[in-house]
C-alpha cells in the first residue's frame, strides 16, 4: 500500500463511528440522555453550642466550608445544643450513631476519662492554643487523641481538634476580686480539669453547658462564672447578670475545639471526602481565629463602652494560686491515670522546646504599641 492508502479494515466506517460518538456522549437515535444528578451524601450534626452564640456560627463554618469543598456531593447538615440530645450527651449520639457528627470541646468529656481536658483545656504549661494545635499536628498529639477514644475508652467516633481560642477570662463576678482567698466558698461554673483547679483554690463548682449559665446566675445559682471570650458571653447575656469581669487567667489558656463524626459512617465515606473533612478543619481553624481577632474584640469594646461592664486585670495572687492548684491536681491525676500522665509527658516535652523558642524570639507588643496608642488604650483596671 502507498502512504495515502486508507484501510478500511483499521478505520470504521464513518457512520459507525458517529453513532459510537453519540452513544458515548449521551445521544442515541436522537433522543438526549437526561443525566441523573448524583444525591449528596448528607451527614447530619449537632452542636454543643446555642444557635446564638459564636461558637455554633464557628460550626456552621466549617460545615459550609464542607459542603463547598466537596462541590455539594457532601453536605454536612447542623443543628444546635438540644435540638437531639443534650450538649453533655454529644459525643455518646455520634457514637451511638444517633447524630453523624457534631461539634464541640474535648473537655465536655472529662466524665469519661481525665486525660480528655488534656485535648482542649490542659495544665498551663506556657503553650498557646496555636502552639497546642501543633503539638496535636507534629507532636503526636493526634495519635494519642486516636488511642484515648478508640482503644482506651472504645468509642466509636473520630475526631479532629481544631480552632486556636485565646486566653479565657477568669470569668464573672459580683465583685472584683483582689484575692485568691475570696474564691473559696464561691459557686462558680467551669468545665474540664478546670474544676478541678477550682476546687483546689476552694471553690464549689458546677459544670453547665453554655446556654445554662446565665440563667443560673439569674436565679442566684451561680455566684460566679467563666465561659469563654468576649463575643459569646456578650451574645449569651452576661453583662445582663453582671458588670464585673476579671480578664486573664490560667485554668484555660489554651481550648481548641472538637470535630467529632460516627467512625462508621466516617469509614464508609470515599477516601477524597474523608480528605475533604480533614482539610476543611485546618482551613477553618485558620479562618476563626481570625475571625475570633475581629468579632471579640468588637465585642470588649462594646460591653466596655455601652453596656457598663467593668473589666479588671486578674490580681498575680489568683494566678500564682493557680499555678499551685495546677500542680495538686496534675500529681494526683498522674497516679490515677496513667493515661493521662502519658499525654501530659508529651505536651510536656514539647513545650518545653517549643515555649523556648517562642519565648526567646517574639517580641513583646506592648512596646510598640505603646509607642503609637499609649495615650488611648484603656486596658483592664487593676483590681
Amino acid at each position: 500500500m502507498g502512504e495515502n492508502a486508507v484501510s478500511t479494515k483499521s478505520n470504521p466506517p464513518r457512520r459507525k463511528f458517529l453513532a459510537g460518538a453519540a452513544l458515548g456522549t449521551g445521544v442515541a437515535a436522537g433522543f438526549p440522555m437526561i443525566a441523573r444528578a448524583q444525591q449528596p451524601i448528607t451527614l447530619r450534626w449537632q452542636s454543643t453550642w446555642p444557635a446564638k452564640d459564636i461558637f455554633h456560627e464557628y460550626a456552621l463554618d466549617y460545615a459550609k466550608k464542607v459542603n463547598e469543598m466537596s462541590g455539594g456531593r457532601l453536605r454536612i447538615d447542623v443543628l444546635p445544643a438540644g435540638a437531639v440530645v443534650r450538649a453533655f450527651d454529644l459525643i455518646d449520639a455520634v457514637a451511638k450513631g444517633t447524630l453523624d457528627g457534631g461539634h464541640g470541646v474535648s473537655a465536655y468529656w472529662y466524665g469519661k476519662n481525665s486525660a480528655f481536658s488534656l485535648f482542649g483545656t490542659g495544665p498551663a504549661v506556657g503553650m498557646d492554643a496555636n502552639n497546642f494545635l501543633a503539638w496535636m499536628a507534629y507532636g503526636g498529639g493526634q495519635a494519642l487523641y486516636d488511642e484515648l477514644v478508640q482503644n482506651v475508652l472504645n468509642l466509636d467516633v473520630v475526631g479532629f481538634v481544631y480552632g486556636p481560642m485565646p486566653t479565657q477570662p477568669l470569668g464573672w463576678f459580683k465583685k472584683p476580686v483582689q484575692n485568691a482567698a475570696q474564691l473559696k466558698g464561691l459557686k462558680y461554673r467551669t468545665v474540664g480539669l478546670s474544676i478541678d483547679v477550682f476546687k483546689a483554690m476552694g471553690a464549689s463548682v458546677n459544670a453547665l453547658p453554655g446556654g445554662e449559665i446565665v440563667p443560673a446566675m439569674d436565679r442566684g445559682l451561680l455566684d460566679a462564672a467563666e465561659f469563654n471570650n468576649a463575643s459569646s458571653d456578650r451574645l449569651l447575656g452576661f453583662p445582663d447578670v453582671s458588670k464585673v469581669c476579671m480578664l486573664q487567667s490560667y485554668h484555660q489558656p489554651a481550648e481548641a475545639f472538637e470535630i467529632l463524626f460516627n467512625r462508621k459512617r466516617y469509614d464508609a465515606l470515599p477516601a477524597d471526602m474523608k480528605s475533604i473533612l480533614k482539610t476543611a478543619s485546618e482551613a477553618a481553624s485558620a479562618d476563626m481565629s481570625w475571625k475570633a481577632i475581629h468579632r471579640y474584640s468588637q465585642d470588649y469594646i462594646e460591653m466596655r463602652e455601652k453596656q457598663g461592664v467593668r473589666f479588671f486585670k486578674t490580681p498575680d495572687d489568683v494566678l500564682r494560686a493557680q499555678m499551685g492548684a495546677w500542680s495538686t491536681v496534675v500529681n494526683e491525676k498522674r497516679k490515677e491515670n496513667p493515661f493521662f500522665a502519658k499525654v501530659l509527658d508529651s505536651q510536656m516535652a514539647w513545650a518545653r522546646r517549643t515555649v523556648t523558642w517562642s519565648m526567646d524570639t517574639m517580641v513583646d507588643p506592648r512596646i510598640a504599641y505603646n509607642h503609637w496608642f499609649g495615650q488611648k488604650a484603656a486596658g483592664p483596671a487593676k483590681s
